[in-house]
């Protein structure tokens, strides 16, 4: 969840949507994503919207709080009930995420979930999801997640080296998250994730090994695994231009993901977007997958984003700003755009792009066209899906997918 909040036009105060964007909204997958800002500490490469203790004291009071976080968005949850009116859909994903979202107790997550399910119903295969920090979790905190109905858990393990967290200003210790992946099993998670980072400055090639097959020797079905990217503000950045750490260099992120796709695909696990891989397509984290399509997907809480049928809105970044919308009976959003039929070429080009399956030929304009051909014969684009009338990405391919949407949006 980013910290910086675009330019837009204002939200209406009950939040009401233009009729075009409910226009056949029957037909499409409706996902919820439920932002907990909150944190024990502010690793130093974090650029997301999140919030410690120290930073909200004396800065929006109670209505900031924690302990009445959960209340606060199943107020959102029931605001959007009256936004999608008589909408018979029933969601088929929730993705907690943060921040840290199990900094708060289980209750308060299930909560929030059942806020969902109250107001919507679940789908009865819905994936439920929360993202967690291995050092906020236990295995009764995870068997209580599970019992209240999340399918899926997603651990922050980063690297398993302790040099490397370190620089990361991660809290946890090696072997941890490896734990916590047993731990959830036993408390009946099916799908477990792991999130890695790769580039930290100070990190060599075996460093990135020896996390790969940590990770790996854990038994998640799913492995996420990016790019260190140094965001303007952040300590890390501030590091960088002091000369106190190397910022990371393309080369290095190149040879470690040509490591991370030789580890995974040796282990069992088939790419599906360029950063995540997965053990089978029931493994994928069909949440996101609703992102990179193009579903409409409601964002609860301070900061979140929504997309409903070509209207995107982001709400009020400050826990105590968007409480405080709430307690009065409007809309927490922010600000919103009405996406053109060519914004939302341009989005399904890139987004689409970064899967296995690829986007449609079909989107691209002549020069685009042109910039597909020439990426096939460049060995950047597959052939049999090429002939097939899809753009879809070689290993090559993904390591150059930035620069190649560039040509094919054109």
């Amino acid at each position: 969840m980013p910290s910086t909040l675009p330019a837009g036009e204002p939200v209406p105060e009950d939040g009401a949507l233009p009729a075009s964007a409910l226009a056949g909204a029957a037909s499409r997958p409706l996902a919820f994503y439920l932002h907990v800002p909150y944190c024990a500490t502010r690793c130093g490469y974090c650029d997301f919207n999140t919030y410690t203790a120290g930073e909200l004291r004396g800065s929006g009071g109670a209505l900031a709080s924690r302990e009445n976080y959960a209340e606060t968005v199943a107020e959102e949850i029931r605001l959007a009930r009256k936004v999608l009116g008589d909408d018979p859909r029933r969601v088929a994903t929730v993705f907690v995420g943060g921040g840290t979202p199990t900094l708060l107790p289980p209750a308060d997550l299930a909560r929030m979930l059942d806020a969902v399910r109250q107001e919507f119903g679940l789908a009865p295969d819905a994936e439920v999801t929360t993202e967690a920090n291995p050092d906020s979790v236990d295995p009764a905190s995870l068997a209580a997640l599970r019992e209240a109905g999340f399918t899926r858990v997603s651990f922050g393990m980063q690297s398993a080296r302790r040099h490397v967290l370190a620089v990361l200003e991660r809290t946890h210790t090696p072997g941890r998250p490896e734990r916590c992946v047993a731990e959830a099993r036993d408390a009946g998670f099916a799908h477990v994730n792991l999130d890695l980072i790769y580039g930290t400055p100070g990190e060599s090639d075996d460093d990135w090994r020896a996390t790969l097959d940590a990770a790996i020797g854990a038994g998640p079905d799913h492995v996420s695994a990016y790019s260190l990217i140094v965001e303007e503000g952040t300590r890390l950045a501030g590091r960088v231009r002091r000369g106190e750490v190397a910022a990371p260099d393309d080369d290095t992120h190149a040879d470690r993901y040509l490591i991370a796709e030789e580890a995974l695909s040796a282990a069992g696990f088939a790419w599906y977007e360029v950063s995540n891989w997965a053990t089978s397509r029931a493994a994928r984290c069909r949440h996101n997958e609703l992102y990179w399509t193009g579903a409409d997907w409601w964002g609860a809480g301070p900061g979140a984003h929504s997309h409903v049928g070509g209207v995107r809105w982001w709400n009020a970044k400050h826990p105590g700003a968007y409480a405080q919308a709430l307690a009065g009976g409007r809309s927490p959003g922010a600000g919103r755009e009405l996406l053109s039929e060519e914004d939302r070429r341009v989005e399904r080009i890139l987004l689409e792009l970064r899967l296995a399956e690829g986007c449609a030929l079909s989107l691209l304009r002549p020069a685009g066209l042109a910039a597909a051909r020439r990426a096939l014969a460049e060995g950047l684009l597959r052939p049999e899906p090429f002939a097939a009338g899809r753009a879809a990405l070689t290993l090559d391919g993904r390591l150059l997918a930035d620069a190649l949407t560039r040509d094919l949006v054109d």
